[in-house]
């Protein structure tokens, strides 16, 4: 029924906007107002499937535009976002773009990139659900290299000893398929037929534009090559891994890959536009590289807006499909877009400067929390790694503190500080004969980090 939430706990394609947030939550401290406004966007993609059909073509998606200084969380936002939806999600950075007729990356090939993970997510899927049945297959195909068939001769009806050859064939075929089950057989050699494998010897830049023309080079060479095989010996157990993907790829249909995987990414997929600002005019800025920025602006647009763009899968439509924007806009601001770009990204975000509370709380609280990173690594190695309290808190102070004094990089300052605070300990030798715990506490803190800190030249060198 239209509009019934068909969701249940713990599928993330249906879950609601404050179960949304409760995810990112995990993750992603403070920043409040973007995750509810990319929780209604994701959640509203669901509820577009939901309604008639003639109506559901007119329903556009609310393209974001997020707005906050760097290190704020904003590419973190738009990357948990993507893994919740389980759709294609491809981050790009407008600067890298150029305008059409200049050397560069065109902005269709935003498009294409997502199709093409679009199609290796569909493929990972649909050889997902007959992973079983390739392990059969190949199961199958590693017995006949280790009991190959006998001569054509013997398997006539009648031929002298030909039933006793057989029954003897199937006995032995049996008890190697029993040995190959418990993991026996493994490290045996046999020779397998594998294909030849191509290193390109030049890279080629094509035009902008050539799947236009319907041209795959890479399939063009491939098929010059004619899918030349060769032998090739190894172990069972690396035989195996080659021999499931080739029979897992003979059981799924491509075409019907290639048409979900078209039709994943016209639905669900989001593109995350990172350093929009970049491409934004400034009254700082020259008139010869504004005009080149607004170039890559109207280039954008029509891609934001809806249009087809063709891929060597076939042609996508980006009317649906969900951009969301990016940019610090220190010395410029959203409103220095083309006004027709500005259009495009009706819900605008503000993102908050991280504050000494903030940091604390991203060090302890994440699933991810930085704390419970370096813990891992140093238990590699046979080290506890403790902290006190006190000693998270001056770790975040330290960090707001250098942030103060020099460019604000959000929470990546945390990254540098830990690296420095950690230096001495991430270069001492595993524990030897057991465990050694390491505790950390706010004087260790105070002496390892005040020099630094306290000297600005330094400081802005390493940290």
């Amino acid at each position: 029924m239209a509009g019934q939430d068909i969701g249940h706990p713990g599928d993330s394609a249906y879950l609601t906007p404050k179960q949304i947030v409760a995810e990112l939550d995990k993750y992603i401290i403070g920043q409040n107002k973007a995750k509810k406004m990319v929780a209604i966007a994701l959640r509203n993609r669901w509820r577009r499937r939901m309604v008639p059909e003639e109506l559901r073509r007119e329903i556009m998606p609310n393209n974001i535009i997020m707005i906050g200084p760097t290190g704020v969380g904003k590419t973190e936002i738009a990357r948990r976002l993507a893994g919740l939806a389980e759709a294609p999600f491809i981050k790009v950075e407008a600067s890298k773009f150029t305008e059409v007729g200049y050397v560069g990356r065109d902005v269709e090939s935003i498009i294409r990139d997502l199709a093409d993970l679009a199609v290796n997510m569909v493929k990972g899927k649909r050889f997902g659900e007959v992973q079983e049945k390739a392990v059969e297959l190949a199961n199958e195909r590693i017995l006949d290299f280790l009991l190959p068939s006998p001569p054509q001769t013997l398997q006539l009806e009648g031929a002298p000893d030909g039933a006793k050859l057989a029954e003897r064939r199937a006995n032995t075929r049996r008890k190697l398929a029993e040995q190959l089950a418990v993991g026996h057989l493994e490290e045996r050699t046999i020779e397998v037929d594998v294909p030849v494998e191509r290193h390109p010897m030049i890279e080629v830049f094509s035009p902008q534009g050539m799947e236009e023309m319907g041209v795959n080079i890479q399939e063009l060479f491939g098929t010059a090559f004619g899918g030349q095989r060769k032998k090739r010996k190894m172990t069972i157990a690396d035989a195996r891994t080659i021999l499931e993907q080739e029979e897992g790829r003979k059981l799924v249909d491509m075409d019907s890959v290639v048409r979900e995987a078209l039709s994943t990414a016209e639905q669900s997929g989001i593109v995350f536009i990172d350093e929009i600002d970049k491409i934004a005019g400034g009254a700082n800025r020259a008139e010869t590289i504004d005009v080149s920025r607004e170039g890559v602006q109207r280039d954008i647009l029509p891609i934001v807006e809806g249009s087809n763009v063709m891929t060597k899968y076939g042609m996508i439509k980006t009317d649906h499909i969900l951009f969301i924007a990016a940019g610090a806009f220190y010395s410029s601001k959203p409103s220095d877009l083309i006004p027709e770009l500005q259009g495009r990204f009706p819900i605008r975000v503000q993102l908050d400067s991280l504050t000494e509370d903030d940091f604390y709380r991203i060090l302890t609280e994440p699933k991810n929390a930085l704390l419970k990173q370096y813990q891992a690594l140093l238990a590699a190695d046979g080290i506890g790694l403790d902290f006190t309290d006190t000693a998270v808190r001056e770790i975040a102070s330290s960090a707001a503190a250098v942030n103060m004094s020099m460019e604000n990089i959000g929470a990546r300052r945390l990254h540098t500080v830990m690296s420095t605070l950690l230096e001495n300990i991430l270069f001492e030798d595993p524990a030897v004969n057991g465990k050694r715990r390491v505790r950390i506490t706010k004087e260790m803190v105070k002496k390892e980090l005040r020099d630094i800190i306290s000297d600005e030249d330094l400081s802005r060198y390493i940290l």
